[in-house]
């Protein structure tokens, strides 16, 4: 007998909310997240805009995890938002062997201080002094440098602060990382690995290094006198993404095994798919070959046809080529129910979280399902001729949601779909 899979708690930092709550209201209400860039100076910067989320702390409840004081932005926020999910879910009371933690995590950061100075202090003419660049760097250098590039580290953090014992992976297949980790998380539990897994995503993008590598791809928009309106997807005028930043984490957990402790079910992991364009590294194929096989492979594991599609949580970045694609994609998979689907993009308004942007538009999507309310694309004004679709613009719509796919796509051609349902009593 098939083990079915239900989402029995969730959790997210994001830039528009520290709460699933606050997070859905703010999307429901088109609340723009993007503004000035404050944590650094970016007068040098083609882009000086994105989502931030400014002066975070631990969100609760209980306590943070005992090296709290020194943990990276993408551990505190994969925490906080951990926290949250593992107390909705009620979490606590059980015996963790069989409590599995996979986490799709951003690769961290190194600060300027820590590797320009260092390098600096190295330079000589004609060569580099590696003995005062290795002494600098022992000064420059912050506490857990290497965990900071170690994506397994923040899974392990999750699973030793809560007591969990199942099996514990990290999952980085770039911006595809956050709905890839759902996946893998559900085949565990089909397969008997685990009775209930914390997964989801946590990332963010936002340090000098960081931003310079997507402003130098050319990808980010340059909207910067006006941020709230320069996340644009599916508009004819849409110049590139607005990056953000943050965490989603959802508690995935066989049916039975929910039920039997009463634990609420939120929406129902109906099936799971990925592909690859095998095109090049930073374009998608233009035909969307990866993206339609990921949402076919979605629907197919979970028995469904398009035509009982009722919403699509679009990846939807704003750059030109993406949205262009992810259009053709659909219009190519559904065919004429593509005209049909609602679809919107939560990267209109909380930017593109990265890694973890799959996680938390994962919980858009069963915010959707559960409050049968599908939230607009922000800023859709004009749009593209190529994305006749119905991207539910500017507006909040009320409507029946009974199934839902939530796209991701990334560098490398990596595509994930993950469809998601209200869940039958059958």
């Amino acid at each position: 007998m098939t083990r079915r899979v239900v989402v029995s708690g969730m959790g997210v930092i994001a830039p528009n909310g520290r709460s699933v709550g606050d997070f859905a209201s703010a999307l429901e209400r088109g609340v723009s997240a993007v503004g000035p860039i404050r944590r650094f100076p970016t007068a040098a910067y083609p882009t000086r805009i994105a989502a931030e989320i400014d002066d975070f702390e631990w969100p609760g409840p209980g306590e943070p995890p005992r090296d709290w004081s020194v943990l990276d932005r993408i551990a505190r926020f994969a925490a906080g938002a951990a926290a949250q999910a593992v107390d909705d879910a009620h979490l606590a009371s059980l015996r963790g062997e069989k409590i599995g933690v996979l986490i799709a995590a951003g690769f961290g950061s190194y600060d300027h201080e820590e590797v320009f100075r260092s390098c600096a202090a190295g330079r000589r003419d004609g060569g580099f002094d590696w003995k005062k660049f290795r002494d600098e760097f022992r000064c420059a250098v912050k506490p857990r440098a290497l965990e900071r590039r170690t994506p397994g580290a923040v899974p392990a953090l999750v699973a030793r602060h809560f007591g969990f014992r199942g099996p514990v992976m990290a999952v980085m297949t770039a911006c595809a990382a956050g709905t890839q980790a759902l996946g893998d998380a559900a085949r565990w539990i089909r397969r008997g690995d685990a009775d209930v897994v914390v997964a989801g995503a946590a990332d963010s993008e936002l340090y000098p290094m960081g931003l310079a590598s997507f402003c130098l791809l050319r990808a980010l928009s340059k909207r910067n006198d006006e941020p709230q309106r320069a996340s644009r997807p599916f508009s004819a005028s849409r110049d590139g993404f607005v990056l953000g930043e943050g965490a989603a984490i959802l508690i995935l957990e066989e049916l039975e095994h929910a039920r039997a402790r009463g634990a609420t079910t939120y929406a129902e992991v109906l099936g799971f798919g990925s592909a690859c364009d095998s095109f090049r590294v930073t374009d998608p194929h233009p035909d969307g070959a990866g993206a339609m096989l990921a949402m076919k492979r979605a629907l197919d594991q979970a028995g469904l046809v398009p035509a009982g599609v009722d919403y699509i949580n679009a990846h939807g970045t704003s750059t030109p080529l993406n949205d262009r694609v992810e259009a053709r994609a659909i219009r190519s998979l559904f065919g004429e129910h593509a005209k049909r689907v609602a679809i919107s993009s939560t990267k209109s308004m909380i930017g593109h979280l990265t890694v973890a942007a799959g996680a938390a538009e994962a919980v858009a999507t069963v915010c959707a399902l559960q409050r049968q309310i599908v939230h607009p694309t922000l800023n859709l004004d004009d749009p593209d001729p190529e994305c006749d679709l119905d991207f539910v613009p500017h507006a909040a719509r009320p409507m029946r949601v009974e199934v839902a796919l939530s796209n991701s796509f990334a560098f490398g051609g990596q595509c994930a779909s993950v469809a998601l349902g209200r869940v039958a009593r059958a």
